[in-house]
């Protein structure tokens, strides 16, 4: 592979995002055809539908940052976000039908989960949003994306009527970018759940351009919502341009790849680069996995720091050691799949929750495969969780099926997770870790050279002599505890310290950091490779 076409990746996040949204798969592909085509419609130049394209295409960028809250709140993230995505506050009679079926995904408890909702959401929304937006914000420079399309980012929440989240903007203090994405994102959920794909609840075979034409036969079903909408939550001109010559954007969806598609209609000069570029996109998408889970911070870089240093040690050229790192910072991008509920879960999974787990290596599988400019990843990557007697999931294939670079990412990926706390458990000492990665090695279920190496390389991390933006190390410390959603009292606890130092110590750490909330303090952490300890 000589290039790869940075929108190719992009699709990928896409992908994941729609996992993490509880979206039917290709929504965000969808969405950004019909932002693109509706700027072409308005006659917006060059530079302007590029905005709009890459504004669209990552309009949930920031959809993890909230998990592991909503999943305390709600019972399940993916479930709330579902929800969340088609609630019509401006319409009584329409948002009163939405609120009785609100909470239905958890059994015995909807009343309750409603309930907290109406309470909660008044103060709680604009609070929740302005985290989505600060990762929005972190992410989008080291995407690459135009500073319009970040601005548009952050207001995926807000309405044309007010109503919205996190400032209440209203009409044209919108940004036109963020506009045509509320419109494009209507229209596509509109369609129904069965128009692009069967979402993240059904793992079964999704294929390539899912059959969004059968979901065109609900056009005027569409229009009908996106007239209600109009003047509340959307821009009744956009709507009327829409409204003017539909078949005009439907047209954008009449394709039988909406991946192809995308890349294809991307405005102006493609951006591309070398396979040996790739790492600053993969940790973005690695950041927004890891932030699936308040014990996942981290990880993905982790596993990819553990994997280059061992790959060093193995011999592997320096090509191959790239396409290995670019392996392990996705590896995990299948979580998205998966209701933060279950990886922030301090005690036993049942056999349903298990079975949940085991599909993240085949989202890992389906989304790089999806995507031309990453599908050399996809077997190493994948096969995280695959070992050498066939014992391993999600395809059971056994030793003769497993590449050096797979072998040296199981076993990095299992050191990696012993080292670091679990919410049902602390993390192991190296020594401990090394032992029991010498024990699976011994046991014929991990290679035992891929774990030499790994448990060698270990130790190559050099230490640190400075922290960024000037950090202490009592600050970094509370950094990483607040990262990971610990209140000021339990920082104080662990720490033993005063509640009062604590928060002296965070005021000290924003200020210095320019991030404001959690999530962006957790972005930054696993920017600067500060997660895990």
């Amino acid at each position: 592979m000589s290039s790869i076409r940075v929108t190719e990746v992009l699709a990928a996040l896409s992908l994941t995002t729609d996992l993490a949204t509880g979206m039917p798969f290709e929504k965000g592909l969808a969405t950004c055809l019909v932002a693109t085509a509706l700027a072409d419609r308005i006659g917006l130049d060059e530079a302007d539908r590029r905005v709009v394209f890459h504004a669209a295409l990552l309009g949930a960028v920031g959809c993890t940052s909230r998990a592991s809250e909503n999943a305390d709140s709600y019972a399940d993230d993916i479930e709330f976000q579902r929800a969340y995505h088609t609630l019509d506050p401006g319409d009584s009679t329409v948002f009163a039908g939405q609120m009785r079926n609100f909470g239905s995904w958890a059994a015995g408890a909807q009343t309750a989960l409603r309930d907290r909702f109406v309470t909660m959401a008044p103060k709680g929304a604009p609070v929740a949003v302005r985290s989505v937006c600060e990762v929005s914000r972190a992410l989008g420079p080291r995407l690459g994306l135009p500073e319009g399309s970040v601005r548009a980012l952050t207001e995926v929440k807000e309405r044309w009527d007010g109503l919205g989240a996190p400032e209440r903007l209203h009409g044209e203090t919108i940004s036109l970018a963020g506009r045509i994405l509320h419109l494009a994102e209507q229209t596509i959920l509109s369609l129904g759940p069965n128009a692009i794909g069967s979402g993240a609840a059904a793992a079964g075979a999704i294929e390539a351009g899912t059959v969004i034409a059968s979901g065109r036969r609900d056009q005027r079903a569409v229009l009908t919502e996106l007239r209600r909408r109009a003047g509340g939550h959307l821009d009744p001109e956009l709507v009327s341009v829409f409204d003017a010559d539909p078949d005009a954007v439907w047209g954008a969806l009449d394709v039988p790849d909406l991946l192809a598609a995308v890349v294809a209609t991307e405005p102006g000069l493609p951006t591309v680069i070398r396979p040996a570029e790739r790492d600053r996109l993969c940790l973005a998408l690695a950041i927004v996995v890891d932030l699936k889970g308040r014990y996942l911070l981290g990880h993905s870089a982790h596993v990819a720091q553990l994997c280059d240093a061992a790959a060093t040690l193995s011999g592997m050229n320096a090509g191959d050691r790239a396409t290995l790192r670019a392996a392990a910072l996705l590896h995990d991008i299948g979580r998205a799949g998966v209701s933060s509920a279950i990886w922030d879960r301090p005690g036993p999974l049942g056999a349903g929750d298990w079975e949940r787990v085991r599909l993240h290596s085949y989202w890992t599988d389906r989304v790089l495969r999806r995507c031309p400019g990453l599908t050399d990843l996809a077997d190493v990557a994948a096969g995280h969780h695959e070992r050498l007697d066939g014992s391993g999931y999600h395809r059971g294939v056994r030793v003769h099926d497993l590449s050096l670079a797979a072998r040296l990412l199981a076993a990095a990926d299992v050191f990696a997770a012993m080292t670091e706390p679990r919410p049902y458990r602390p993390a192991a000492e190296l020594s401990a870790a090394a032992a029991q990665l010498t024990a699976e090695a011994a046991a014929g279920t991990l290679d035992r050279d891929a774990c030499a190496a790994v448990i060698e390389a270990a130790g190559l991390r050099p230490p640190r002599t400075e922290w960024p933006c000037g950090l202490t190390d009592r600050e970094v410390e509370v950094l990483r505890l607040a990262a990971r959603g610990m209140s000021n009292r339990q920082i104080a606890a662990d720490l033993v310290v005063s509640e009062r130092t604590v928060g002296h110590h965070l005021a000290h750490i924003y200020d210095k950091i320019g991030r404001r909330t959690r999530a962006g303090a957790a972005v930054f952490a696993m920017e600067h490779n500060l997660l895990p300890s």
